[in-house]
């Protein structure tokens, strides 16, 4: 039976900038992301972000635009990794003084790429500022430890 997994993230913004935490080595993921993780069951992934969000950076997240889904399939293993990404314009509250995830900073829209930042959440990231939706499938071989089919599609 095929093993899936259920993942969220959610992009911040504030005018032109954007919440991005700055992962730190020992946390996995290095660089700059976005805030999110884990859908729980028996949540929806929308609950999931909205309280990823809250613990990772202290905000109190509403009105979420649905942006896309990556996909990452691994026929190998038999599993399925799934991430349902948004934005959302309306939060309350302050970033945390000490997030559990790593340094919250607040990051021009425009400069954002030039951080570090792991190679998916790079290519990913403008996809979030485009008109429609995106989807993103992977087809991920385990043995070679490399994408062997990657497609973009745009809506």
């Amino acid at each position: 039976m095929t093993k899936i997994s259920m993942y969220t993230m959610c992009l911040v913004i504030d005018d032109e900038k954007v919440l991005l935490i700055n992962r730190p080595n020992d946390k996995g993921f290095p660089g700059y992301l976005g805030p999110g993780g884990k859908v729980d069951f028996p949540e929806s992934p929308t609950e999931g972000a909205i309280r990823e969000v809250l613990e990772e950076t202290g905000l109190k997240i509403s009105n979420l635009i649905y942006k896309g889904l990556d996909e990452y399939v691994d026929e190998i293993n038999d599993e399925r990794y799934m991430v349902f990404n948004y934005i959302t314009y309306t939060f309350i509250g302050q970033p945390l003084d000490n997030p559990p995830e790593g340094e919250l900073k607040w990051v021009d829209i425009s400069k954002a790429l030039e951080l570090p930042m792991q190679g998916w959440f790079k290519e990913r990231f403008p996809l979030f500022f485009e008109k429609g939706t995106f989807e993103k499938h992977v087809v991920w071989d385990d043995y070679e430890k490399k994408a062997m089919k990657e497609v973009v599609t745009r809506h």
